[in-house]
């Protein structure tokens, strides 16, 4: 079982590096595409498999040193916070434009309708893709401290 969470703990780092580079790619050059989602969501999987795997070897009896289990937890609170501030770009961008909602915007032309979709998107990739910076940088303070 040890192994097991070895093992995904490394591919759980991996797969938030992987998101972290590709989501950071993406928002600078301003595109968007499927495959940063996909693996964004593989990721956070990951990290739940992760979390369930080391919860089980505490129930059975294995005693990690305490900063491991706070650097092992702390990834999904940053992926929480993520998702919260993920799903207020939309306002957020509304409200820079002055737009009381996505109604307003509809009302737009078709080139600044798709100006704010993109800022949108471009926001919430970015919110992401840091969230995967910090959530690496978590997983490998959670191995270092490993006992």
């Amino acid at each position: 079982m040890k192994d097991v969470h070895l093992a995904i703990g490394v591919t759980a780092i991996a797969l938030n590096g992987v998101v972290a580079l590709y989501g950071l790619w993406q928002w600078r050059q301003g595109t968007m595409g499927r495959w940063f989602w996909w693996l964004l969501r593989t990721a956070q999987g990951a990290l739940v498999v992760q979390i369930a795997l080391g919860g089980i070897l505490v129930l059975m009896g294995r005693k990690p040193p305490g900063l491991h289990v706070l650097y092992g937890i702390l990834p999904l609170m940053v992926s929480l916070i993520a998702e919260s501030l993920r799903a207020a770009s939309a306002r957020l961008v509304l409200d820079q434009q002055g737009l009381e909602s996505a109604q307003a915007a509809g009302k737009l032309p078709a080139e600044q309708q798709r100006a704010i979709v993109v800022a949108i998107i471009k926001r919430e990739v970015g919110v992401m893709a840091i969230a995967a910076t910090v959530v690496v940088a978590l997983l490998v303070r959670a191995a270092q401290t490993h006992g």
